[in-house]
């Protein structure tokens, strides 16, 4: 072959070569390029022709209970500061740190015996007193028989009328002194005031104590029942009015700070009279039976209010919900198992549950997992579903209050 002719051929397979390129750069790179397995089911889905896999559940309806939840702390029903009455040394302490006491129970005791002193001092002043105003009382007599025979004298009468009164007075003091002394003599017996636990002692024995000091003893806490004092948005304070002043008892729960771990279960017992304005909150207090003593003066809780019960409700889990641009939405399936997006209003999100007032009915499919892989019109395969407030084991999604096979 001649060298020119060689030149042509070789230009016109270049051509070609360059022609295929261009070509195929057009059609796409699929086109040219070899598929891997996995890429090729890849390529399917985007293209629309194969199915997402997502997990799905249906929107049911159910009784659902709004809550309203906030932050509280736990509060003693009664807490009282035990001091003494009277001055003196401290004798004994007659309970043990931590111990459940009874009201009137004896706490501690100090020294009585300047106190019985006083006592029997005073009651002797008394004694005395009723000794003086007998023998006035007889010259005041023989007074009288005399001014009716004329020969007494009417001031001498007046005069012994007016120290029998005097010594009545006198009585009447000193019975008075002796009933505070033995008021005294009492108030060296420190008792509680009241049913509760007894904390930390403050003071130990032998040691002098002074009533003005007003020096604690010991504080002790009444548990059973107890109070929780928690804050709630004010734009929920309408709504709580209003079921209070239907007369019923809206039921609290408190959980331990992880949301989770119930305490307790008690009862609204008031509301506060006013917002802060700070924060734009108004205070509430439950109270608690508090049997098991889950709950501890101090103690910071997660509470939920039961507000109402809410019939024929529409729920959905909650990761269903998404949050767009425009706003709440969900994934739903139709009968061709293609994806479409719709708009929801959620009314509330608890316990992994969503609550929604508009958007959906019962029975519809809702794509709970997988929706960052999806666009409106994709196919999608149900590989399992999850009800609301479920336990997360996949099923097949069968609509509620209806008996089905599981779909194919």
């Amino acid at each position: 072959m001649k060298p020119y002719t060689k030149k042509f051929v070789g230009l016109m397979l270049l051509g070609g070569v360059c022609w295929s390129i261009v070509s195929s750069t057009q059609l796409g790179w699929s086109a040219i390029a070899p598929r891997a397995p996995g890429m090729a089911d890849d390529v399917r889905t985007a293209s629309g022709a194969g199915a997402t896999p997502v997990i799905a559940a249906f929107a049911e309806k159910r009784t659902v209970p709004i809550f309203r939840t906030g932050l509280g702390s736990v509060q003693a029903f009664n807490s009282v500061t035990v001091t003494s009455r009277v001055d003196g040394q401290l004798d004994q302490l007659l309970f043990t740190e931590g111990q459940e006491v009874k009201a009137g129970q004896v706490l501690a005791v100090i020294d009585p015996r300047p106190y019985q002193a006083a006592v029997r001092q005073a009651e002797a002043q008394v004694r005395v007193s009723e000794a003086k105003i007998v023998a006035a009382k007889a010259d005041l007599s023989r007074l009288e028989e005399l001014q009716k025979t004329g020969v007494g004298s009417r001031q001498a009468l007046d005069a012994k009328r007016a120290d029998v009164g005097q010594l009545q007075a006198t009585i009447e003091a000193a019975q008075a002194e002796a009933e505070r002394a033995r008021l005294d003599l009492e108030y060296t017996s420190i008792t509680s005031p009241i049913d509760g636990h007894a904390g930390l002692r403050q003071v130990d024995t032998g040691n002098m104590i002074m009533a003005i000091d007003r020096k604690s003893i010991v504080v002790v806490t009444q548990l059973q029942p107890i109070s929780v004092v928690f804050s709630l948005p004010q734009e929920d304070r309408v709504q709580v009015s209003e079921q209070l002043a239907k007369n019923r008892e809206l039921p609290v729960y408190a959980f331990a700070r992880d949301s989770r771990t119930q305490l307790a279960q008690g009862t609204l017992t008031m509301v506060d009279n006013q917002i802060d304005p700070k924060t734009g909150t108004f205070k509430l207090k439950a109270t608690f039976p508090n049997t098991n003593n889950a709950l501890w003066p101090g103690q910071f809780v997660t509470v939920r209010l039961l507000l109402m019960q809410r019939p024929d409700a529409i729920v959905v889990p909650a990761p269903a919900v998404q949050r767009g641009p425009d706003g709440t939405y969900v994934y739903v399936i139709d009968s061709d198992d293609k994806v479409a997006m719709r708009s929801v209003d959620v009314g509330q999100v608890q316990d992994g549950v969503a609550t929604l007032e508009e958007g959906l009915t019962r029975g519809e499919r809702v794509v709970v997992d997988g929706q960052y892989k999806l666009q409106p019109g994709d196919r999608v395969s149900i590989s399992g579903a999850e009800r609301p407030g479920g336990d997360g084991q996949p099923f097949y999604p069968v609509p509620p209050e209806r008996s089905a096979a599981p779909p194919s």
